[in-house]
């Protein structure tokens, strides 16, 4: 299971007054404590002004390597951005794409930047009329970028597809939609990977952990590859490794004993 960090994104309101007072300190201590609790990537998302995300992201990416060896997902909806990040090298090393769609020409700017490279890259199932309610719709546009992948050369096995996860508050089927999804995708192209940003099912619910939580173990049921969280939430990590173990993706719980032994997922009782 890959886990990409969520907590340096600039919709969190902390972290947009971190990046609008270049408040090092708080970044620095958010990816230390993603990276120590088992994130694979971490979230480097500005989520800022437009005229101001060029900037504001150049910080976010020299303070969070500054602060260790991590992988960085840069976020933006912008491709145009997110491809002068790559050519000027920025990033250390390559991390994640976050991300490309079906509307204008986000795949094409992105995918022959990193087309045989260590890049990994999510997709969106939208297009120019955003993102559809009907679960086939989003599986129509999950081909088409699975399919530009593949001719621009990008390894299957670095595509990362993300459904959108809807809100189970305004959409009842919001989960059997997403699983759906999960499955259908893997069907179509088993070696592309699915994500997803799983606290979005919650929003507008009270006691969201709990929708959280089950939501994450029945995704990866449905075969869920990645899934952008918060790695410091003790109670998704713990289920997720005994997720993990359960389903013998970590034969003997060898995973999951060493995570409980780290505190990962709570104190030895």
């Amino acid at each position: 299971m890959i886990i990409i960090g969520e907590k340096i994104n600039g919709a969190i309101p902390a972290v947009k007054e971190a990046i609008a007072s270049r408040d090092a300190e708080l970044i620095t201590a958010r990816t230390l404590a993603q990276a120590a609790a088992g994130a694979d990537f971490l979230d480097c998302a500005p989520s800022t002004a437009t005229e101001l995300e060029y900037d504001a992201m150049c910080w976010l990416i020299e303070v969070m390597q500054g602060a260790g060896d991590v992988r960085l997902c840069i976020d933006s909806p912008d491709a145009r951005l997110l491809a002068r990040i790559i050519r000027e090298g920025q990033v250390a090393k390559p991390g994640m794409v976050n991300s490309v769609n079906e509307e204008g020409t986000k795949c094409e700017t992105i995918f022959p930047l990193i087309a045989g490279t260590d890049w990994e890259v999510v997709g969106l199932t939208c297009d120019r009329d955003g993102i559809p309610a009907d679960p086939e719709k989003k599986l129509e546009i999950a081909k088409r970028i699975i399919d530009k992948a593949d001719r621009f050369g990008v390894a299957l096995s670095k595509l990362h597809i993300d459904p959108c996860v809807m809100a189970l508050a305004t959409m009842p089927g919001a989960f059997e939609d997403f699983a759906w999804c999960i499955r259908s995708i893997h069907e179509y192209a088993p070696e592309v990977k699915v994500t997803g940003a799983i606290s979005n099912i919650s929003f507008d619910m009270p006691a969201r952990k709990h929708v959280n939580t089950a939501c994450l173990a029945y995704a990866l049921k449905a075969g869920l590859d990645s899934a952008i969280m918060d790695p410091t939430n003790q109670d998704m990590m713990g289920m997720l490794y005994a997720c993990e173990a359960l389903r013998m993706n970590d034969k003997g719980g060898r995973k999951y004993n060493r995570a409980y032994r780290k505190g990962l997922f709570g104190q030895n009782k």
